[in-house]
């Protein structure tokens, strides 16, 4: 294997001329940086990543727990993370929970052991719904960075990137009510989670504030064990004055313009329906979804510049939530 000594001693120069001079440095000539990097593609030299490593007691390698890797905005936002991070000069192992609290707690311990620099992470479901987070607290104290991303916990001290859950579903069921909607009626499959726990306090509270709106909240709270499409169907068939939608999980609203076409309801005319779903699905579905973009490559840019920014200010105690905001786009299923 060639090594940085034998570029220097066929070029008589030092090994420290050699290495300043593979990373452009100003100490050294041009022309000596020409002639080094010329001998170095040459020979095929490539650097000793492992050497790297000890030496600046970094494995440049960044580890990634999702949730599932099904969901759209998980994928999406590990492929924002893995672009990231590679731009920055890192590696990614990414491990998913499978909503799990006992494959997060693995995937932990299996990483910790120097083979990553950090975590960059969102809650399983099972952790948020039992709320015990130790096994990542266990992590903070080995000093070892963790950035948690859309599923967060409060009882956590470490750097966030969230969007603003609450102010999406609060802005999104004002619209719906501006459109002079008198039963607008909230629909998801994800209250036990932080999220969307927000977005149902968001909707809850833009209800409340609504002086010109009197019918009651109305929740469906789709558990993992029931049909969503039987649920929402039933929905629309025993309240049929419903004619407002927020949907909150990135399936449901496709779901529920699928079953209210079924059932003839004229949309957006008698029934508006805004969702929280990404760009994935919009070329199936017609009319277009109104949707709340999460912005989700933002999300995933920002939660690696946060790790690295840890990385390499261990020393830096005092935390940073980043909120990525997000915007309501109105398409063709409302008015």
């Amino acid at each position: 294997m060639v090594t940085l000594k034998h570029l220097a001693e066929q070029l008589n120069v030092s090994v420290s001329t050699v290495s300043k001079a593979l990373h452009n440095s100003e100490e050294i000539s041009p022309d000596t940086i020409e002639r080094v990097k010329a001998l170095a593609k040459h020979l095929n030299y490539k650097p000793n990543k492992l050497a790297v490593s000890l030496k600046n007691s970094k494995s440049y390698t960044i580890g990634v727990i999702i949730p599932n890797i099904l969901n759209h905005f998980f994928a999406k936002a590990l492929y924002a993370i893995e672009m990231e991070a590679t731009k920055q000069g890192y590696n990614i192992i990414t491990c998913v929970s499978n909503e799990l609290k006992s494959k997060e707690e693995n995937s932990l311990q299996l990483l910790s052991n120097g083979s990553v620099d950090g975590f960059i992470m969102s809650l399983a479901e099972e952790t948020q719904i039992v709320d015990k987070i130790e096994h990542i607290s266990d992590i903070l104290k080995q000093d070892i960075p963790v950035v948690l991303f859309d599923r967060v916990s409060d009882q956590l001290n470490c750097d966030k990137v969230i969007i603003d859950d609450f102010g999406a579903a609060y802005e999104a069921t004002n619209h719906l009510i501006s459109e002079g909607r008198k039963h607008i009626a909230l629909i998801g499959n994800i209250e036990d989670l932080s999220v969307g726990k927000l977005r149902t306090n968001g909707y809850l509270k833009a209800i409340e504030a609504a002086s010109d709106y009197s019918n009651e909240p109305t929740v469906l709270s789709i558990k993992k064990n029931e049909s969503i499409e039987t649920q929402i169907e039933n929905l629309l068939i025993h309240t049929p004055d419903i004619d407002g939608i927020i949907a909150i999980d990135n399936v449901s609203g496709v779901i529920m313009l699928q079953k209210a076409l079924k059932l003839n309801r004229a949309v957006p005319k008698n029934l508006s329906i805004i969702g929280f779903s990404d760009e994935n699905v919009l070329q199936f579905t017609d009319p277009k979804l109104s949707s709340v973009s999460q912005h989700t490559l933002d999300i995933g840019k920002t939660a690696v510049g946060l790790l690295l920014n840890r990385i390499n200010n261990k020393d830096y105690r005092e935390t940073t939530t980043k909120t990525i905001k997000t915007q309501l786009i109105l398409r063709e299923t409302t008015l």
